[in-house]
């Protein structure tokens, strides 16, 4: 069984057999995730040499994680923290910065922390410094360009390359940061995959959140209550039948809709940057996996 039917096998069963999320199937035929957006060339480093924005693109994924930190980053304005650290990064590539193989494996946490902007201290930049070193040791001496021509232009060998050789990317049922990887290297121009419409959504915090808000996953009253209140909720459990149902649904849309899951997720998780979205709790989970 390959990387995305296994996800798409234990999310269905995790839909199967939740107790505290639904999907409202009604809800769900009336979604319109609305057209795919491209990435902010603003907030994102596309402009330069490919070889240079494929290093950004993997650097950036490697550490896309720790949403259930981000309440305590300092965000630039206007900013989410997604984006104060995909910019932040971008500034260090535009300044001709950007860390090579050998320098990833050396970082340190106070590295990440000037990097981003952010207190050396603080949890998160010390677990980003781990899995940019681990990005180092994986790439040895590899740029990020040859390790998608060793994936031989397919989205699901590089996605299980990744989850093989690094532990914050086998998000074992999700694989959600190993997936996001060829597409953003896809919508960065810099690659182009054969099988890129096999991925599923990138299963995180902010698109079972705009399903919620759009009344497509339904929450059992407790648990709403507790994200509502703004309590972190343990890895597992609640937090997996969450990113499981949104899965699923995001399946039985793309079905409906003949779009590829890839591209609904897009369209979601750019919903989620409007206000209403904001204005209301998402569930927080201390991981590194989203």
């Amino acid at each position: 069984m390959s990387l995305t039917d296994e996800a798409r096998a234990a999310c269905r069963e995790i839909a199967a057999s939740a107790r505290s999320v639904t999907i409202d199937a009604e809800r769900l035929d009336a979604l319109d995730p609305g057209p795919a957006p491209e990435l902010d060339a603003e907030r994102h480093y596309l402009e330069g040499p490919p070889e240079d924005v494929a290093d950004y693109m993997l650097a950036l994924d490697s550490i896309n994680f720790g949403s259930g930190w981000f309440p305590t980053l300092r965000k630039r304005p206007g900013m989410s923290g997604y984006f104060t650290v995909a910019s932040s990064l971008a500034d260090l590539w535009r300044a001709g910065d950007g860390w090579s193989a050998g320098e990833l494996r050396a970082l340190t946490a106070e590295d990440v922390a000037s990097a981003l902007g952010q207190a050396p201290g603080h949890e998160l930049m010390a677990l980003y410094a781990e899995a940019l070193r681990d990005l180092g040791r994986f790439l040895d001496g590899r740029r990020a360009i040859d390790v998608v021509e060793e994936a031989g232009e397919s989205a699901e060998r590089l996605a299980s390359m990744l989850a093989a050789g690094m532990p914050f990317f086998d998000d074992v049922g999700f694989w959600k940061r190993a997936q996001i990887v060829p597409n953003d290297l896809h919508l960065s121009g810099v690659a182009e995959f054969h099988d890129l419409d096999r991925l599923t959504i990138f299963a995180d915090n902010l698109v079972p959140h705009v399903l919620r808000v759009d009344g497509v996953l339904r929450y059992e009253p407790g648990l709403a209550a507790r994200i509502d209140a703004g309590e972190l909720l343990p890895p597992g459990g609640e937090e997996r039948e969450i990113r499981g149902c949104a899965v699923h649904a995001c399946e039985l849309l793309s079905e409906l809709l003949g779009l590829p899951a890839r591209t609904i997720d897009t369209a979601l998780w750019t919903r989620g940057q409007a206000a209403r979205y904001k204005a209301l709790p998402r569930h927080r989970t201390h991981t590194v996996f989203y």
